[in-house]
């Protein structure tokens, strides 16, 4: 490991306890905060952690929390019922920027949010998370309010796997982490490069590009170092994240994604053919099937007509 990035985790590596909910109420200092839940399909565990967040971070006397926004991206079960019912606002993600077709991902989603919130701080959150805890917000947020030379924080935590502790996150050992490794070694440092819980500054947002799929964590994080340097990036430990795993040929398109998004930005010229060839046992042996992978990015947010003339009104 470099010894920036030896240095970096002993300066940027926070635990959720570190931090009050009192002091980060003092350091607030009227700086708004939108907590945005990409979701599809989440009806098992949407409204849970909607009500945690408004139990915990949006009462009054302790409104860490201004805005909590649901960005359905078409569920076909209750997640928009159950997360309006739980006290989050709700956005049909067709809704917002309709000039602009949605195509299907999470990257699609959270560039989207950014339209449809108004907070100088946005923290994104999963919404298949089991046994939801607070801390999830309220940590990776701290250090955006505490200290004014940070920019972005990524969550931290146990991954378990089939309640294995520390199994979860084949995609990361297997792919991400290899690649941050050889390419971006300044980024070695994070322990979940590819987690869905993080918070940054729109300030920062607004200026980066949105991989519309499931490269977008690797893509904003990489876009991060190269838009305001190590020392703007930190991370804080939440402690352990239960969620709803994929299965190998899921997270096989996944891996391929992430894969495209690091080549991209490794060079914008010859790029492999991004799709992706997969085998499934049939009633005649194994059968080939082909996906796409993920090839389109959103332009950075300020770039956007309707974004600029908003904050212009705003």
């Amino acid at each position: 490991m470099l010894e920036e990035v030896e240095r970096w985790l002993g300066r940027r590596s926070w635990s959720a306890a570190d931090r009050s909910l009192d002091r980060l109420l003092d350091a607030k200092r009227g700086t708004s905060v939108s907590v945005v839940l990409p979701a599809l399909d989440e009806e098992a565990t949407v409204g849970e952690i909607v009500s945690v967040i408004r139990r915990e971070l949006m009462a009054p006397g302790a409104a860490l929390v201004d805005e909590l926004v649901v960005l359905d991206s078409g569920s076909t079960d209750r997640t928009a019922e159950v997360a309006a019912a739980a006290g989050a606002r709700v956005v049909a993600r067709d809704a917002v920027l309709p000039r602009i077709p949605a195509v299907p991902g999470k990257g699609e989603v959270l560039w989207r949010s950014l339209l449809a919130t108004g907070g100088d701080v946005v923290c994104f959150v999963d919404a298949d998370l089991r046994d939801f805890s607070a801390d999830f917000v309220s940590g990776i947020v701290g250090p955006l309010l505490t200290e004014p030379d940070v920019d972005f924080v990524k969550a931290v935590y146990d991954r378990p796997l089939a309640d294995a502790p520390g199994r979860g996150g084949r995609v990361t050992e297997l792919v991400a982490r290899p690649l941050l490794n050889l390419h971006w070694p300044l980024l070695a440092g994070f322990v979940q490069p590819l987690g869905g819980e993080y918070a940054a500054r729109r300030s920062l947002l607004e200026r980066l590009p949105f991989p519309v799929g499931y490269g977008v964590e690797l893509g904003l994080l990489v876009d991060a170092l190269h838009t305001v340097g190590l020392d703007a990036l930190a991370q804080v430990d939440v402690g352990v994240r239960k969620h709803r795993h994929q299965d190998e040929r899921a997270l096989g398109r996944m891996a391929a994604a992430i894969y495209r998004t690091a080549q991209v930005r490794l060079s914008r010229a010859h790029l492999v053919r991004p799709r992706l060839t997969q085998f499934e046992r049939g009633e005649r042996g194994f059968e080939a099937r082909t996906h796409q992978v993920d090839v389109q990015e959103r332009p950075p947010m300020v770039e956007v007509a309707e974004y600029t003339a908003r904050r212009r009104v705003a």
